[in-house]
């Protein structure tokens, strides 16, 4: 570990913006190297986010169940006493989420800029790029 930070913190991500990222596994497997845990919070069913963290191959440390997204921020915060706590999100409303569950917010576009992490939004901009030239055609 290196003294320039500290890797004493707990980092949630919103399901909807883990779904964004070109390479989820390889984000949270670099997270890991900086933070003590990570996992996911997300309103939509257990099985939603079960599902997804499957199919990318993510090994979460917690994820939010069945019950809102702050209380599920609460818990963890609880559970896990570590001396940070980030929300990876996006927009006002994960903001104030954050805000009142009392952790540091930290944008995806921030965080993805920071740590180097592809947006999946990206690639998809530029295949959308190559299906309009093709509209011109015969």
């Amino acid at each position: 570990m290196d003294g320039g930070g500290s890797s004493d913190m707990t980092l949630a991500f919103e399901l909807e913006v883990l779904k964004e990222i070109a390479n989820p596994e390889a984000v949270f497997s670099d997270a890991r190297s900086w933070s003590e845990y990570v996992g996911v919070i997300s309103e939509k069913p257990t099985y939603v986010v079960t599902n997804f963290t499957r199919k990318e191959r993510i090994r979460q440390d917690f994820f939010s169940g069945p019950r809102g997204r702050e209380e599920s921020l609460e818990n963890v915060k609880d559970q896990f006493q570590t001396e940070r706590h980030v929300f990876v999100g996006q927009g006002e409303e994960d903001a104030a989420l954050a805000e009142a569950a009392d952790w540091e917010f930290l944008p995806i576009d921030t965080a993805a800029e920071a740590a180097d992490w592809a947006l999946a939004t990206e690639e998809e901009e530029d295949e959308e790029a190559e299906v309009e030239r093709r509209d011109d055609w015969p």
